[in-house]
């Protein structure tokens, strides 16, 4: 039996798209056997190359690490960049969950107390 495929919803913006997206998967609103092979032949890739100086030692761990994965060691690097601007960002979002957290507990005690 086939399933039918879900409705996606119209977003106000792209905010509430990605976050939409990030909570449902296209596997539940697209059908596989539609899907074509797409090519972008002018898209020009979003990367932008840096100058960064690094201790002689820690760039030397960067390339035995990266040999033992058998991948570049800007590669590497980049994967590590990606990792901890993933916990921070993760750190700041719980930080700011906690505060909204917070201010809402302290309403809900200020309505106890009129």
């Amino acid at each position: 039996m086939m399933k039918k495929n879900k409705t996606i919803p119209d977003f106000k913006n792209e905010d509430e798209e990605r976050e939409f997206w990030a909570n449902h998967s296209p596997l539940d609103y697209f059908d596989i056997k539609d899907f074509k092979r797409a090519s972008f032949p002018k898209l020009k890739p979003s990367v932008k190359s840096i100058s960064i100086r690094l201790p002689e030692d820690m760039l030397a761990e960067l390339k035995t690490l990266a040999n033992k994965k058998d991948i570049p060691y800007q590669s590497l690097a980049k994967i590590y960049l990606s990792r901890q601007i993933s916990l921070e960002r993760g750190s700041q979002d719980m930080a700011l969950k906690n505060r909204e957290q917070k201010v809402h507990a302290q309403h809900q005690h200020e309505q106890g107390r009129s």
